[in-house]
């Protein structure tokens, strides 16, 4: 009977231990262990661009006195992907291994930075090869050409797969890459690809021509890549393609989409390119795969919609072997011929809603028509009219929307054409339509019209949304980091230089990743990160807790 207290005491003496220790543990733990990732571009595969879980930015504590730039960190080229984070990543490389809140950042130059987002430190910084100088006669890429597209991150498998383009060559490969490591999981793959052409040849990829812009998607155990053009240098050579591969292995898929097949053209200028200014193509809820295509044949009579898809919205299978389903213009030719790119601008799946259209979609291109399109139903081709839920105008859209859930249940369209944020309502009953909310001041800016956003909030509160514009000029090449209040007609919550873009003949397509009570924004040799200055930050906050 003696004994039974003493075992009391011993267990409590270990419960003891085991709290202390694991408050140790804590005191050490990565503030951002459970938190939020941002694995890829825009967000998710449906591209909102909306991370609904951000508990520390309000539109309360965005402003001039708490909110600021905390650190720039040092980067080797110009970055034209959006950054990706991941927090309390195992890190077994380099010199500062262990378990670290990462970002992601993929330059021009073939270089992938993993940076410790609390102390800036780079913790690796693999290059893949030799960058390709830009093709002669085409100032819309930096001083070479490296990794355009953004990467996307597979969070369960640890794994990062990017696209690099590299010399001697040229040459573009698929590479799936450990997180910890930034090292090759397996071997990395050459992009190849052939098509059958209207005249049963067979037409081969060709890297030489081919520009890898968009963001890669990940989505139902496959990644998938699309392809564009160099400034439309050559026409007769360059083709739109989709192409995707099994993740894990990287074995090619089956199949792959051309979009102009046709053997002979006015010229013979083919093109039909997917570049959406950056913008990934995206997936919806069956996996099925959504992209806006470019110009092509700018004589205006090549376009058919069965072997030529230009100036179009597509919706593709998911082993990319199949056109299901399209919507083009009515003045597909008009557009063509003054080179009007639709593609200029992404697609953005809007989520789910109720009513009778349940599955909508919105795309807006160069002659800033936003298109609202029903994904079930897209509308086809018809010379005469659009058929599509409705049509507004944004201003020239070198850009892509976003979309977010408000307080009061209904969705919210954010559109970026011109040099305006316009917030828009997603009308479900008595039919679908977007109805316009509030505008934005001005971003400013040179280059082409239009922008990218991104939107962060608390679950349906507290929503912020942030954009960064174009340099002003070659002689003012600052980009500008905005922050607006969708909930108080987009009023200006921030306004804060954020990097520079001297490569003006390229525009600065810049999306801002949140995350965590952090903003990332990466320019020309340099990722900025902002949040609340020390001053404002929670105790634990400050402590990396």
């Amino acid at each position: 009977m003696m004994a039974q207290p003493a075992r009391s005491v011993r267990c409590l003496c270990t419960v003891a231990i085991t709290l202390l220790v694991a408050l140790f543990t804590a005191e050490k733990a990565p503030a951002f262990a459970t938190a939020v990732a941002v694995t890829t571009y825009h967000n998710d595969v449906n591209r909102t661009g909306w991370n609904a879980a951000e508990t520390t930015l309000t539109p309360l504590n965005v402003n001039s006195d708490s909110f600021g730039l905390l650190r720039t960190i040092t980067l080797d080229e110009q970055v034209d992907a959006q950054v990706l984070v991941a927090p309390g990543v195992n890190i077994t490389a380099g010199p500062q291994p262990g378990i670290h809140d990462v970002a992601y950042v993929a330059t021009e130059n073939n270089t992938i930075y993993a940076i410790d987002v609390h102390s800036g430190a780079v913790l690796l910084s693999p290059n893949f090869g030799k960058a390709v100088s830009k093709p002669t006669g085409c100032n819309e890429n930096g001083p070479v050409v490296g990794i355009t597209g953004t990467p996307v991150i597979d969070l369960p498998s640890s794994t990062l797969y990017v696209v690099t383009y590299t010399n001697p060559g040229p040459v573009y490969k698929i590479h799936a890459l450990d997180l910890g490591t930034l090292g090759d999981k397996v071997t990395p793959v050459v992009v190849a690809a052939s098509h059958q052409l209207s005249d049963a040849t067979t037409y081969n990829f060709q890297a030489k021509y081919q520009r890898q812009r968009p963001a890669l998607l990940l989505s139902n155990g496959r990644v998938y890549a699309t392809f564009g053009s160099f400034c439309d240098n050559y026409p007769s050579l360059t083709r739109g393609w989709l192409i995707g591969w099994q993740t894990g292995s990287l074995t090619p898929l089956g199949g792959n989409q051309l979009l102009d097949t046709q053997a002979a053209s006015l010229g013979s200028y083919f093109m039909t390119s997917v570049w959406m200014s950056g913008y990934g193509p995206a997936a919806d809820e069956d996996g099925s795969l959504f992209l806006v295509t470019g110009n092509s044949d700018p004589g205006g009579t090549s376009y058919d919609g069965v072997t030529n898809f230009q100036e179009s919205a597509l919706k593709i299978s998911d082993d990319t072997t199949r056109v299901m389903d399209l919507f083009t213009p009515s003045n597909q030719a008009a557009l063509d011929a003054v080179d009007n790119d639709f593609g200029a601008g992404g697609l953005l799946v809007i989520p789910a809603q109720p009513g009778t259209t349940p599955h909508m979609a919105t795309a807006a291109g160069k002659n800033g028509s936003m298109y609202l399109l029903n994904r079930d139903h897209m509308g086809g081709y018809n010379s005469a009219t659009n058929n599509v839920l409705g049509t507004y105008s944004i201003g020239g859209c070198w850009c892509g929307e976003s979309y977010f859930q408000a307080s009061d249940g209904s969705g919210r369209v954010v559109s970026s054409g011109a040099r305006v944020s316009q917030l828009w309502r997603v009308i479900t009953a008595p039919s679908a339509k977007l109805s316009h909310l509030a505008s934005s001041k001005s971003l400013g800016g040179g280059q082409n019209l239009g922008f990218f956003t991104s939107i962060s909030s608390n679950g349906t509160a507290s929503q912020i949304v942030w954009a960064v514009s174009h340099p002003m000029s070659k002689t003012n090449t600052t980009t500008t980091l905005f922050a607006f209040d969708p909930n108080n007609n987009m009023a200006t919550l921030v306004s804060a230089p954020a990097g520079s873009w001297p490569n003006t003949g390229g525009n600065a397509n810049i999306v801002p990743t949140i995350a965590n009570g952090q903003v990332f924004v990466a320019s020309n040799k340099q990722l900025q990160i902002f949040g609340l200055k020390p001053s404002h930050q929670n105790p634990r906050h400050k402590a990396g807790l």
